[in-house]
């Protein structure tokens, strides 16, 4: 079977700045560019949209859901805080081998992971073959040795790790559409496969967003299945960044993280001091 054709992007000006303003849309050339930017003010648009302001290109599921956010002037930085968050993973395992990564969106995680750690093979998994359409507008380098991005549902991609012969050591789940975390992740049986396919010293880092009952119970199964080996980090916009770790032995050794996080920060410009005193903060006072 042929490989299915890449949807064309159709650049607009943007009906919501100014007119330098450009909204990118998976449609044809001749379609009836009125209804459809009708349809995205609305709100009854249903497929993935970027809007670029001239500083940023922003990845849409909704008008009021920002999926994932580009700086212009630097590509490969994480200009959102829960990505950042995300990143705290580094304090625990500095060297990962092989990463799985559970939804593409912009790219902005494979990116920054492409280029800061060089030790791991990355394998993207993504639902939505609509949001892999717009990799290059969001300057994901292409496919090579070390990244690798396919389609696919990422519970089916966890099941399928767990038999590779090099297992992942660190599974970072961003696995979100318009409606909220995807059904497919949404269960303790989920969490139990991602345990049993990490590699012996793993990780899993996930972002947990929604209504605030959603996500403790997403930290209630995780808790569950990992025995209480869970750090967290809320944050502000009303994400929770959850830290799951598969050794039964785990004692983190707060001052040499601590010394780990100055190391990164130098390396990467991220506020890792920051991440690890809220990590710590959550263990001692075991927000979960």
């Amino acid at each position: 079977m042929p490989p299915a054709e890449t949807p064309s992007v159709l650049v607009l000006p943007s009906p919501f700045f100014s007119d330098s303003d450009t909204i990118r849309l998976l449609e044809p050339a001749d379609c009836d560019t009125r209804a459809v930017l009708g349809q995205v003010v609305s709100g009854a648009y249903d497929k993935p949209f970027v809007i670029d302001d001239g500083s940023t290109r922003s990845l849409h599921f909704s008008l009021s859901l920002i999926q994932s956010t580009m700086s212009l002037k630097d590509p490969f930085a994480l200009e959102l805080d829960y990505t950042q968050a995300m990143m705290s993973f580094l304090l625990f395992l500095p060297k990962p081998r092989h990463m799985l990564m559970l939804g593409l969106g912009g790219g902005s995680l494979a990116k920054f992971c492409y280029r800061h750690v060089g030790s791991a093979r990355i394998t993207v998994v993504e639902i939505d073959p609509r949001v892999i359409a717009f990799r290059d507008e969001f300057e994901l380098p292409p496919d090579d040795a070390r990244l690798q991005v396919r389609e696919g549902d990422g519970a089916d991609a966890v099941i399928e790790s767990a038999g590779w012969d090099e297992r992942p050591d660190v599974i970072m789940m961003d696995a979100f559409d318009r409606h909220g975390l995807s059904g497919s992740v949404s269960s303790s049986h989920f969490y139990q496969t991602v345990h049993d396919a990490l590699a012996g010293r793993g990780l899993m880092v996930a972002n947990l967003a929604g209504e605030r009952a959603d996500r403790e119970a997403h930290l209630d199964m995780i808790a569950g299945v990992f025995d209480d080996r869970v750090l967290s980090i809320s944050l502000p916009d009303g994400n929770d960044i959850v830290l799951a770790i598969r050794a039964p032995g785990f004692a983190p050794r707060w001052r040499e993280i601590g010394n780990q996080a100055k190391a990164l920060r130098q390396r990467t410009g991220l506020d890792f001091p920051r991440f690890a005193e809220r990590l710590e903060r959550s263990r001692r006072l075991r927000y979960v």
